[in-house]
């Protein structure tokens, strides 16, 4: 406290200026008009370019929670989408508010690895058996078809991503409905993929979309692919200009089909009768 004192008397002169030199700007301010005006607009200004600054901090640190809400409405938007139902003809007759039955249901993810440079690729999301993900469910992005699970834990899954040797697709031609086969290509280029088995009667355009056909249990009708890009004569095949960018993936939905374990039992049975 005495050094403080001692302090004060030492630059008293300098603190009787700063008092005198802010009781007269608040006097001029007060007792003009004009100067009372340039003050009120100037302070506004800087508040309010202060705010505007802060806003843009709380902004960007509430990112994470944003695309959290967004990523969760989404998949409660793709619960809804027509697709996710199927018609029960028989029921219609019957009780005509349970004419739609759904058959697919979306889980929201969070990519936590993902690797796009390898033959084999695989995604990690931080959902697993106790979210009710089970292995061989499809998995989808918001720009296509990502992938589909093949292991889990409790609080994880691993998903085989469409990069990869094995992975197979069922696709489709959107403008023809022509049924045929997709995978990724030879050369491990994370941006295309190649459209076989198709149909000599089909003829596919350049641009036209390609989705999926929905013979599977892993993926609904209609989810993109990518579309044609150009055409291999030689072997018959289409080059796909895929619509996903893998290396940017954030959030994923886990598809669950209410009907693949029933689609899988009898199909497996038609093959044993084969």
């Amino acid at each position: 406290m005495r050094n403080l004192l001692i302090f004060i008397s030492k630059y008293n002169a300098f603190f009787l200026f700063v008092i005198f030199e802010i009781f007269s700007l608040w006097i001029l301010v007060n007792y003009n008009s004009f100067q009372r005006a340039t003050y009120i607009s100037s302070s506004n200004e800087i508040t309010g370019e202060v705010y505007a600054r802060v806003s843009q901090v709380k902004g960007y640190l509430s990112l994470g929670i944003v695309n959290d809400s967004l990523s969760a409405e989404n998949a409660r938007l793709r619960n809804q989408l027509k697709s996710s139902f199927y018609i029960d003809t028989l029921a219609k007759h019957k009780v005509n508010d349970t004419v739609y039955k759904q058959q697919y249901a979306y889980i929201v993810a969070k990519v936590i690895n993902n690797s796009t440079n390898r033959r084999n690729n695989y995604i990690t999301i931080n959902r697993g058996s106790k979210d009710g993900i089970t292995k061989d469910m499809g998995v989808i992005c918001g720009d296509g078809v990502v992938g589909t699970v093949v292991n889990t834990t409790d609080h994880l899954a691993n998903i085989q991503s469409v990069l990869h040797k094995s992975s197979l697709v069922s696709a489709m031609l959107a403008d023809t409905k022509s049924v045929c086969s997709f995978k990724w290509g030879d050369d491990l280029d994370p941006h295309k993929g190649i459209l076989f088995d198709i149909s000599n009667s089909t003829k596919p355009k350049i641009g036209e979309m390609i989705v999926t056909s929905g013979y599977s249990s892993f993926f609904p009708m209609g989810v993109v692919i990518g579309k044609v890009s150009s055409f291999n004569t030689k072997e018959g095949t289409l080059n796909i200009a895929l619509s996903v960018d893998y290396s940017r993936l954030n959030y994923v939905y886990v598809i669950n089909n209410k009907f693949a374990q029933e689609q899988i039992q009898v199909e497996a049975q038609r093959k044993k009768d084969e």
